[in-house]
């Protein structure tokens, strides 16, 4: 190590300043393209977790409707719904006609109808 001379300082020639500058520039856009695409990134991820959360009450919601509609539709509820409010009642065993497409099977010619329909 010769301590005698003083450090000579090389002077960068005008391409090595011009990459010099196309490197930092380069650099600083990649730094911002970063920047740029975590902001993106964010949005996205909060903007799916809001669907998230909207599709899982849907869900409830839809499960609930499953529920009332096995409500509504329960045999037991029909069946008094058709007694009480249309006075429908099951039909005996004398009114019950058997068809195969268009023919009648037993030899009736016309049905009358149940007591309390149309």
């Amino acid at each position: 190590m010769n301590r005698s001379r003083p450090l000579q300082q090389k002077m960068l020639s005008p391409a090595m300043m011009l990459v010099m500058a196309l490197l930092w520039v380069a650099c600083i856009a990649s730094a911002l393209g970063v920047v740029a695409t975590t902001q993106i990134v964010r949005r996205d991820v909060n903007s799916l977790e809001t669907l998230r959360r909207e599709a899982s009450q849907l869900q409830v919601q839809w499960g609930q409707y499953l529920l009332e509609q096995s409500t509504w539709a329960a045999y037991g509820r029909v069946e008094n719904a058709a007694i009480s409010e249309l006075n429908m009642m099951a039909p005996t065993p004398e009114e019950i006609v058997m068809i195969s497409g268009n023919q009648v099977i037993e030899d009736q010619a016309q049905v009358e109808p149940a007591a309390g329909g149309q």
